[in-house]
C-alpha cells in the first residue's frame, strides 16, 4: 500500500452527511482513509411539507419582485414538488417575471436548466453578498421570496423586512434528527477517545445534531475540546462551520464549497495535524491515526497499542510509567463500538498496558523500537532531538 498514492492511508474519518454520503466516503476511501459513517440528520420528503405547499400556492397566486435561490438541489426539489402538486407550470410562469438571484454557480445552473435566467449572482457564493445586493435597492413595498436550505435564515430575512420588504420563506427541504442516533453517538465517543482523526460536516444542521447528541451524553464540552486540539473538523463551507467557529473550533474548509474540494483540503491538512515523525534506531517511524509507516511501509495498529505509542511519542526517548499509560488506553466500550461516555470509562490496569505493549511490538514487526525500563515503564528508543511534530 503506497502512502504517496493514498495520502490518507492510516487515518480514520467520520462522515456525518446524510445526502451524498456515498460519494464522500468513496472519495475518502480512494485516498486510503478508513471511513466511519454516522448520519447526523435525515431529509424530510417535500411531498409531506404542508408549509411549502402553502408557500408555493402563494407564489403562484400573487406577484412578487425577487426570488433568492440558495441551493441547486433545493430549487430543483421545489420544482419537482410543485409538479407533484400540479403547480409547476404556474410557478414557472410566475418566476419568468421575477428578478431571480442565485447564490452560486450550482444554483445558477439549476435556474437555467429550468428555462429561467438569473438577474444576478455573486462570485463569492455568499448569502451576505446577495443580501447586500438587495439592500442597495429600494425594497419598500416589495415582495421577496427566499429559498431556505434546511434551517431558518433570520439575519437575512429580518434585514429584508427592516428594509420594508414582505418576505415569503420557502422551506424547500427540512432536516430532522435521525431515527437511530446510535452511529452518531458512537462517532462522538470515538472522536473524544481519539480513535478517529477527522470528522466531516456538509451542512450546518449536521453540526447542530452532532453537538446535540454529544450534549445528551454529557460529552459536548469534551467533543469541542477534542475538535479544538486533536481531531480535525472539516466543513464544506463557512455556513456549515459557523456553529463550530463560534465555539472556538478551528475548521478545515475548501476554497469552494464542494465535496471533492473538501476531500482535497483534508488530504492537504490532515497529515499535518495528525502525524508525527521520529527516527528510532535508524528507522523512520511515522504515526498516522490508526497506523504507522515504517520506512515507507504502512502497518495498521489497533486502538489500544496505538494509544500507547502516541503516549510514548509525546516524550520520545523518555520513560513513561505503566501507571501513566493506564490512563491513555481506550475503554472496552470504544473498542467494541458501543456508544461511549467518559463517566463509564473503566480505568485500565497495568496488565492491560503490558498486553497493549506486546501487541504494539508485534504490530511494528521490529524489535528494539519500544524498550522496557525495568520497574519504571517504557520508552521509545530514539533521540528526542530528531522528532518532527505535526500535532498527533
Amino acid at each position: 500500500m503506497g502512502t504517496e498514492s493514498e495520502p490518507l492511508a492510516g487515518f480514520a474519518v467520520g462522515v456525518t452527511a446524510a445526502r451524498r454520503h456515498e460519494e464522500l466516503a468513496t472519495l475518502l476511501e480512494r485516498r486510503g482513509a478508513r471511513v466511519v459513517h454516522a448520519p447526523a440528520i435525515r431529509l424530510i420528503p417535500l411531498s409531506d411539507d404542508v408549509e411549502l405547499l402553502e408557500a408555493t400556492r402563494e407564489c403562484v397566486a400573487r406577484p412578487f419582485d425577487h426570488l433568492v435561490v440558495t441551493t441547486a438541489i433545493g430549487f430543483r426539489a421545489w420544482l419537482e414538488a410543485a409538479d407533484g402538486w400540479g403547480l409547476r407550470d404556474g410557478l414557472l410562469d410566475r418566476l419568468s417575471g421575477v428578478g431571480v438571484l442565485a447564490r452560486g454557480p450550482k444554483a445558477r445552473g439549476a435556474i437555467r436548466s429550468a428555462g429561467l435566467q438569473e438577474r444576478w449572482s455573486p462570485s463569492s457564493e455568499s448569502c451576505a453578498e446577495v443580501l447586500k445586493y438587495l439592500l442597495e435597492r429600494d425594497l419598500s413595498g416589495s415582495r421577496v421570496a427566499v429559498q431556505l436550505y434546511g434551517e431558518q435564515l433570520p439575519e437575512f430575512t429580518e434585514a429584508l423586512r427592516a428594509a420594508g420588504a414582505e418576505v415569503l420563506e420557502l422551506p424547500v427541504y427540512r432536516w430532522s434528527r435521525t431515527d437511530d442516533s446510535t452511529p452518531l453517538r458512537r462517532l462522538v465517543g470515538q472522536a473524544v477517545a481519539g480513535t478517529v482523526d477527522a470528522v466531516t460536516f456538509t451542512s450546518a444542521p449536521a453540526v447542530a445534531a452532532t453537538l446535540a447528541v454529544a450534549a445528551e451524553d454529557g460529552l459536548e464540552d469534551a467533543l469541542l475540546e477534542t475538535l479544538r486540539t486533536q481531531v480535525v473538523a472539516a466543513c464544506v463551507g463557512p455556513v456549515t462551520a459557523q456553529a463550530l467557529t463560534e465555539r472556538g473550533v478551528r475548521t478545515v474548509q475548501p476554497e469552494r464549497p464542494r465535496i471533492g474540494a473538501l476531500v482535497r483540503a483534508l488530504v492537504s491538512e490532515l497529515p499535518r495535524h495528525r502525524s508525527r515523525r521520529l527516527q528510532v534506531r535508524g528507522t523512520s517511524l511515522e504515526l498516522r491515526g490508526h497506523a504507522v509507516v515504517l520506512d515507507g511501509q504502512l502497518r495498521p495498529i489497533a486502538p489500544a497499542p496505538m494509544a500507547i505509542l502516541r503516549a510514548l511519542a509525546r516524550r520520545p526517548g523518555h520513560v513513561v510509567s505503566r501507571a501513566e499509560l493506564c490512563g491513555v488506553l481506550p475503554s472496552r466500550l470504544v473498542l467494541s463500538g458501543a456508544p461511549w461516555s467518559r463517566d463509564a470509562r473503566p480505568q485500565a490496569d497495568e496488565h492491560a498496558v503490558e498486553m497493549a505493549v506486546a501487541r504494539l511490538r508485534r504490530g511494528l514487526g521490529r524489535s528494539g523500537i519500544v524498550e522496557t525500563v525495568v520497574k519504571r515503564g517504557y520508552r521509545l528508543a530514539c533521540d528526542p532531538r530528531l522528532v518532527e511534530f505535526n500535532g498527533a
